[in-house]
C-alpha cells in the first residue's frame, strides 16, 4: 500500500482522493495541504487526512511514500524538483509544466533522485481510447491520413476573478491547460511527435481574462495532418477521429467508439464506464512498487509540454511554430 500526501484539495484534488480513499488496496491518502486550509478542514476530517500547513511539511513526513500534486501549473517545476530531492514518488496533474525547459528540468531532478513521476492524463485509461490507439498504431486503419479532435466544456463561464485558473499566465490559450492538453497527449500517443502547429485563440464571451475559443492545425513528424479545437464556454464534448485509407475510428465521449472500414458500414461499440482517476492512481502505485512501468513515458510528457508551448506561442504571434 502506497501512503501518499496530496498538495491541493480543491475540486480536482478531492476527485482524486475520492477515487481511491477506502476503495483501493494499492494507494491511500493520509496527509494533505492546500492553499486555503479552512476550506478543507471538514473534508480532511471526514476522509481521515492529516491536514498540514504546506508542501514542505508533506515532504518532511517520513511516513509518506509519495506526493500527489493537484496544484497550479506555474508551481509544478519547483514542486517536482523539491519532491524529487526529498525522495518522494510523484503523481502530478496536467499540464506537467507550461514550458519544455521547465519539464526537462523537473524530470532531470526525478531521474537524478530515481523517483517515479507520473502524470494525470486519465483518458489514457479508457478502454475506448486503448482500442482506438491499437487501431491507429497496428495498421488496422491502413495508412493514416488525418486526425480531428475537440474537447469543449463550459468551465470558463463559472470562473471568477479570484479563481487561480482565471488568468492568462495559468490558462494561456484558453482551454488548452484544462482541456486541450488531454487531447494533445492522446494524439501524440496515437500518431507520434508533432512537428508544427498553427493556432488561433480568442476571448469572445468570458468575463475573466482568458480565451474561450482556441483551435489549431498541426502536422506530425510522420506527415499526417490534423486539427483540434477547444471552446471553454459551451457544454462538454469530447471527440477524437483517426482517418486512414482502410477506415476510420471515432471516440465520442468516453465510452463510445464508432468505426467504419472501407467497403462496410459503421460499427458502434459501447464500453463499460471506468473510474479513470482510480485507474491512473493505481497505475502510479504499481510503478512506485516496481510492479510495472507507468504507461505514459517521460518523452511523451516533454513532447506534450512542448506542443502546448508551441500552441501558446503560435496564438500569440500568429505564426506557425516548429517543434
Amino acid at each position: 500500500m502506497i501512503n501518499a500526501g496530496i498538495a491541493g484539495l480543491g475540486r480536482w484534488g478531492r476527485v482524486l482522493v475520492d477515487s481511491v480513499q477506502g476503495k483501493s488496496d494499492l494507494i491511500r491518502v493520509s496527509a494533505g495541504c492546500t492553499g486555503r486550509r479552512h476550506l478543507a478542514e471538514e473534508y480532511c476530517a471526514e476522509k481521515g487526512i492529516n491536514l498540514q500547513d504546506s508542501l514542505d511539511d508533506l515532504l518532511a513526513d517520513d511516513s509518506l511514500d509519495a506526493v500527489i500534486l493537484a496544484t497550479p501549473h506555474g508551481q509544478h517545476r519547483e514542486q517536482v524538483i523539491a519532491a524529487a530531492k526529498a525522495g518522494k514518488q510523484i503523481f502530478i496533474e496536467k499540464p506537467f509544466t507550461l514550458t519544455k525547459a521547465d519539464a526537462e528540468a523537473a524530470l532531470a531532478a526525478c531521474e537524478k533522485a530515481g523517483v517515479v513521476c507520473a502524470i494525470g492524463h486519465n483518458r489514457r485509461f479508457l478502454p475506448s481510447m486503448a482500442r482506438l490507439r491499437e487501431m491507429a498504431t497496428t495498421g488496422e486503419l491502413g495508412n493514416l491520413l488525418h486526425v480531428e479532435a475537440q474537447f469543449h466544456a463550459d468551465g470558463g463561464l463559472n470562473y471568477t476573478d479570484e479563481h487561480w485558473r482565471a488568468s492568462d499566465s495559468e490558462s494561456p490559450a484558453g482551454g488548452m491547460t484544462g482541456l486541450g492538453i488531454h487531447s494533445l497527449d492522446a494524439l501524440i500517443s496515437f500518431m507520434g511527435p508533432i512537428s508544427e502547429v498553427t493556432a488561433v485563440s480568442e476571448r469572445r464571451v468570458l468575463s475573466v481574462p482568458i480565451d474561450d475559443t482556441t483551435f489549431f492545425t498541426m502536422r506530425f513528424a510522420s506527415g499526417v495532418t490534423g486539427y483540434f479545437s477547444t471552446c471553454f464556454a459551451t457544454p462538454r464534448d469530447w471527440r477524437i477521429q483517426v482517418l486512414g485509407d482502410k477506415g476510420w475510428g471515432e471516440m465520442r465521449g468516453h465510452e463510445k467508439l464508432t468505426t467504419s472500414m472501407r467497403g462496410g458500414g459503421e460499427d458502434v461499440t459501447t464500453y463499460e464506464t471506468v473510474d479513470i482517476e482510480r485507474a491512473e492512481l493505481e497505475a502510479f502505485a504499481n510503478a512506485c512498487t516496481g510492479d510495472e512501468a507507468y504507461p505514459i513515458p517521460w518523452s511523451d510528457i516533454v513532447h506534450a509540454t512542448a506542443a502546448l508551448e508551441a500552441v501558446v506561442t503560435s496564438a500569440e504571434t500568429g505564426e506557425t511554430v516548429t517543434l
